[in-house]
């Protein structure tokens, strides 16, 4: 069953249990978002063909699909390769949580969770994804950054990034040189509100390093502290 509202953002929750997806859908229209609910993959596919959402939030395990799967749909997807993703699970083990970013999630919630931390989170992804309209091309060694079109390029060639991905490298841009530290990186992109350990700062820079491919060792990692982006190749 899908459920609309006439408010801000569109928010895309895919949860097949009914009484958590109503309390989000509440919960998210008292913030003024547009929360639209789907209890299936198929359903979700549904709404996708309508509407453009500007973030999801996705149950792990869902009757006809898992949520790593359609994370992976959503990153080979060209209108939502960049949008964020929250996975929300009862999934708690580190490896699942590795799982879920490796899949291509921005972000994983464990439930039960709090309202409070959820509302951070995605005020935090949806922040981030303002951030990226300005305008301007940034270049450093063999890679070029356009934050209004949220893509980046190694050598002409066009990556895929998730959108965390994005916002770090967007951060490591701003101040070439400058080490970050992973709780630094952690408040940036997601906020001071927000806490995650540090491994899931590890696995998105590795995941993004991965993607560089030739410019992977513009990502420089500064044992005991953090990382930084190299001022030239």
């Amino acid at each position: 069953m899908l459920y609309n509202s006439s408010m801000s953002y569109r928010i895309l929750i895919i949860e097949d249990d009914a009484d958590i997806s109503e309390v989000l859908r509440l919960q998210l229209e008292l913030k003024q978002y547009q929360p639209i609910v789907a209890s299936s993959y198929l359903n979700a596919q549904k709404a996708m063909e309508g509407d453009k959402f500007d973030l999801f939030l996705i149950d792990r395990m869902l009757p006809d699909a898992s949520g790593l799967d359609i994370c992976r749909y959503l990153r080979n997807h060209e209108t939502y390769e960049s949008t964020p993703i929250i996975l929300i699970t009862a999934m708690a083990e580190p490896e699942n949580i590795v799982e879920g970013l490796d899949a291509g999630a921005d972000d994983y919630i464990t439930k039960p969770f709090d309202i409070n931390i959820l509302h951070a989170r995605v005020r935090a992804h949806l922040r981030r994804l303002e951030s990226n309209k300005k305008t301007g091309d940034l270049q450093i060694g063999p890679l070029s950054l356009n934050m209004e079109k949220c893509e980046v390029k190694n050598e002409g060639d066009l990556l895929q990034l998730t959108n965390t991905e994005f916002q770090i490298l967007c951060q490591l841009f701003e101040n070439p040189g400058v080490v970050y530290s992973r709780e630094k990186l952690i408040a940036k992109i997601l906020g001071d509100e927000v806490h995650v350990t540090n491994r899931t700062i590890d696995t998105h820079i590795a995941g993004l390093r991965k993607k560089l491919g030739s410019a992977s060792n513009q990502i420089e990692t500064i044992r005991g502290v953090g990382y930084r982006l190299r001022e030239e190749a």
